[in-house]
């Protein structure tokens, strides 16, 4: 039986506003199809986005959406789910917008393990506001505010989240949309902060401006960046250097989470207590 998109999307809004061959329709492909395995209604979930290209993404659900300020999805998230605990809360970033200007409200919401999901779609650009320098972008590259090269560390976006307290994380690629589903589906179903570091092409402003002057290069670039966990675990620690692992990073099933702890809260409040966690 062939699966039913239009339950899903918002098809008024079809075709999206994503450059052909970009990831972040595969991407969102992938989540809604994640949802639909996980038989949750579409009027129990929220997705906040906020500026960028990955800011599109609420446009196009059919479910509850806001699109708000760059950066500042998971500040909007954490008062939608501490309002609404049962619902299914989804914020979708960029790079630029999850790491950069809203990287300490990450850092918050990790430290929190609030129930939120939040997909990053890293592209290693800014790419809507033509190519400046992310948090992500490799160290060499062009961007039009390092066109001599970006002289910035790259950014390992999970190693934050798990510092930050994150109870589960993970990174995949949209290369394989079918394993990229079955970690969303397995992210989505954990209580707790859920952190999903998904890499992306841009080859309009990433690719062609560094010498991947097609959406496949990019593609092949992303590919010989990433290894599975398993693999990359047995590799030593020169052969790691440049790579990065795919695969369920973290998963802590036993970590308090946040609505949970503000629940027990307002109970000790009621009873005139102190909360006991």
């Amino acid at each position: 039986m062939a699966f039913n998109y239009d339950e899903y999307l918002r098809t008024n809004k079809m075709p999206t506003l994503w450059c052909w061959g970009c990831g972040d329709g595969v991407i969102l492909k992938a989540f809604i199809r994640a949802i639909d395995k996980l038989g949750w209604k579409m009027d129990d979930i929220c997705v906040v986005s906020g500026i960028g290209c990955s800011g599109r993404f609420s446009s196009y659900v059919n479910c509850n959406t806001i699109h708000t300020t760059h950066g500042r999805t998971i500040a909007y998230a954490t008062g939608v789910k501490l309002a609404n605990p049962d619902k299914k809360v989804f914020c979708i970033t960029g790079d630029g917008d999850g790491l950069a200007i809203g990287g300490n409200h990450t850092i918050h919401g990790c430290r929190r393990n609030i129930d939120i999901n939040h997909i990053v779609i890293n592209n290693f650009i800014y790419g809507l506001t033509n190519s400046q320098t992310s948090p992500t972008t490799p160290q060499g590259m062009w961007t039009v505010t390092m066109k001599r090269g970006n002289i910035d560390p790259t950014f390992n976006a999970c190693d934050l989240a798990i510092g930050a307290g994150a109870s589960f994380v993970a990174r995949e690629t949209m290369l394989d949309p079918k394993k990229l589903e079955r970690v969303f589906v397995k992210g989505f179903e954990h209580n707790g902060y859920s952190f999903f570091d998904v890499f992306s092409n841009c080859h309009v402003n990433l690719g062609r401006k560094n010498k991947m002057n097609s959406a496949m290069a990019n593609l092949e670039w992303i590919d010989k960046i990433s290894m599975a966990k398993t693999k990359f675990d047995k590799l030593s620690p020169e052969e790691q250097e440049g790579l990065f692992p795919t695969g369920i990073l973290k998963q802590d099933t036993e970590a308090l989470e946040y609505t949970d702890s503000y629940a027990k809260l307002k109970d000790a409040y009621a009873n005139k207590t102190t909360v006991q966690l």
